[in-house]
Formats: C-alpha cells, structure tokens, sequence
C-alpha cells in the first residue's frame, strides 16, 4: 500500500486549512493510501495569531491518525521531525503553505526527509506571498522553495507566483476542491430556526474569519445604499474578528445600518457551519485581495449563489452571471449586483449555474493531480 504523510494543521487546531487537510487525508483513505497527518505541537506565537485561540472545541475527526508534532520556532525539533519522516520513508509528503513564518521550519524538515531519495515532496501553495506582508516574505519564501519536489496551486494567480519562485520545477494548477466535510446541507427552515432569523426577511452571508483584506468594511458601506435599506433584506456576519472589531462598530454606526446586520462575530463551530449556508440567499465575499478562498467552496457545496470581487482566483472560481456576480472593489458596484439578485429574482436561476459549476471540484482530481506530479519527479530524478 502507499503512504502519504501530511504536513498541515489538523485538530485540535481550527480554521479552513486544518479542515482541508483532513478532507484530503480521506481522499487519501478512499484512493487506497495509508494516511498520516503531522500537525503541530506550537503553531503560532501569539503575535502572529490575532484570534481568541488556535484550537477547537469541536470533537476529532473519526478515522484520522493525526499526531501533534511540529514545533514552529524550535531548531532542534525541525531536525528531529525531519530524521523522523526520513526514516519513515512515505511515498508522498504533501505539506501546505500559507506562511512564510512556517519557511525555516518546514524547509529545513523537508531538506533532512528528502535524504532517504525516496519521499517525493509535493507542497499545496494557499498562499505564496501573504495578505498581509512582512519584511523577510521573499526572503524565507526562498528558503523553503528547493526543499520542494513539486506545487499545486489552487488559483491561477498563485501558479503564476509559484513559477516566478520556482521556474524549472513542476508546478500544477488545481482548483480549490469543495468544503464538503460541515454537515449535510439543512433546510431553509430548519435554518433559520437554529439561528432563530426572522422569515420575513431574505439573507445575506459574510461568513468566516474577519480580517481587513476581506473587506468586510465594503459590503457594510453596500448595505448603506437605500435600495437596499428599503428591501426585507439582512446581512449575517459569522466569524470572529482577526482585526481590529471597534474600526468595523464604527463604522456601523457611522451608516446607521445596525438594524440590517445579525453580528454572530465568534468561531462558528463546525456542525453550525451548515446552517449558515441552509439561512442563506446569496454568500457575498468582498475581498480587496485574494488567491483562492474555501468559503466559494463551501457556498458551492450547499448550492447558495455568490458575489465576488475582482481579485486573485475569485473570478476563475465564480463565472460571472452564471453562477453569481463579479464586481470591482467598489461598494456601489457590490450594492448593484445585490439589488440585482433579489429585485430580478435570480435565485433559481443562479443556483442552476452553482448546482453545473460544482461538479468541477472534486477532491479526486486534486489526488490525481498530485500522482500526476509524483511521476513526473520519479522521471525527473
């Protein structure tokens, strides 16, 4: 049998990531590989974490052997964990990338493993550069380059900043495969019975961790325009603030638009996860920047219609008029497309267009992808 061992946050950490990795630990499973995530001990210092916790509450998922092992800021562990999956000898490592405070540790574990000349190391690449960049980005993204085999990008703007890095090795593109691990999809009543939403009025859905690139400040300033204001229409923001919460009560209050908000600001546990998705008309993600992003993914799952922005992978993600709405970083163009769905009464009609468009993110493919990879580092060596 193969082997893969995942080098990813996994729980007890929370966020997309570490929920990604496990759905793709289970396509491992149903591929036919025996399957480890190496998940970390210390992730984060507090400095780089802007949250309440790095960890869930919600229960382990079943049928995973995930071990907590990986010190981010501790030398002597990276030489340890890297001697360990050397000896361990998995066919595949694969390792996700989002950080480049995760460079040293993960490049310099990388560059001890790669030694048995038997582990082919294929990196998924959420981010190459960051959101939100610090000095030394480039720099430590340097290092931790050459410890790769090969790259999956999830966007074609991530592909193209991975090529710029690693010009003469194998890099794919592979889009973002559905977030289809919260829950079967519950129904709009059910809905918002749980969430305990008023039926009277339609609903919009912010959802995920806030932080400024995601531009929540845009979609606020939307839901100012008086058309809005005059229709049964409310927006849900469901996640926990990452950035500085009395800059968004300001402006809040700044518009007078308290009364078309339900601010559920706190971690949204998984199994509530469905019901947002099941309240919710259209999902609205007013990014100012973007690569790639798992709420698209998890809208697709539970068939709700988006809104995008114009940035990074959102576009390739959500056709235009089909399955939602691409606008510019402009309030008033994310007011119109808003106005648009409900006064033209376009949700059948864009659900159709979600229900076509989903099929093509299929978690199989990202597993082919990455065998495709994996042969063409054996021919390469």
């Amino acid at each position: 049998m193969k082997s893969v061992v995942i080098l990813s946050p996994a729980h007890p950490l929370r966020g997309g990531i570490a929920s990604s990795s496990e759905r793709l630990a289970r396509e491992f499973q149903i591929t036919g590989y025996e399957v480890e995530i190496w998940s970390f001990k210390f992730q984060y210092p507090g400095f780089l974490f802007p949250g309440k916790t790095q960890y869930s509450d919600d229960p382990a998922p079943e049928g995973l052997e995930i071990k907590q092992l990986i010190h981010s800021i501790n030398p002597f562990n990276w030489l340890h964990i890297g001697n360990k999956l050397r000896k361990k000898k998995p066919d595949l490592i694969v390792l996700r990338y989002w950080l480049p405070f995760m460079a040293p540790s993960l490049g310099t574990i990388l560059r001890v493993a790669r030694r048995n000349k038997h582990s082919k190391v294929i990196c998924i690449a959420d981010n190459i550069i960051p959101h939100e960049k610090r000095p030394g980005d480039n720099m430590l993204t340097r290092y931790f380059v050459p410890a790769v085999d090969a790259f999956i990008g999830m966007s074609k703007a991530v592909t193209e900043q991975i090529e710029k890095f690693n010009p003469n090795g194998p890099v794919a593109f592979s889009p973002h495969p559905l977030y289809d691990n919260y829950g079967d999809p519950a129904s709009y009543k059910e809905s918002l019975q749980k969430l305990g939403l008023d039926p009277k009025f339609r609903y919009l859905l912010f959802f995920g961790f806030i932080r400024d690139y995601k531009g929540l400040d845009l979609l606020l300033e939307a839901m100012a325009d008086s058309r809005l204001r005059g229709m049964p229409l409310r927006l849900i923001v469901a996640g926990e603030y990452y950035s500085n919460e009395e800059k968004y009560q300001n402006l809040i209050d700044k518009l007078d638009i308290s009364d078309q908000l339900i601010l559920h600001t706190k971690y949204i546990p998984k199994e509530d996860v469905r019901y947002y998705f099941g309240a919710a008309d259209l999902v609205v993600q007013t990014y100012r920047s973007a690569t790639v992003s798992g709420i698209s993914q998890m809208a697709y799952f539970y068939e709700v219609p988006m809104v995008v922005t114009n940035v990074g992978g959102l576009p390739e993600i959500v056709p235009h008029g089909e399955a939602g709405y691409v606008t510019n970083v402009d309030a008033g163009e994310i007011a119109d497309a808003i106005y648009d769905y409900f006064s033209a009464d376009r949700k059948a009609e864009f659900e159709k267009g979600v229900r076509k468009n989903k099929k093509r993110f299929a978690w199989s493919a990202m597993v082919e992808t990455m065998e495709m990879l994996a042969d063409t580092i054996s021919k390469n060596r």
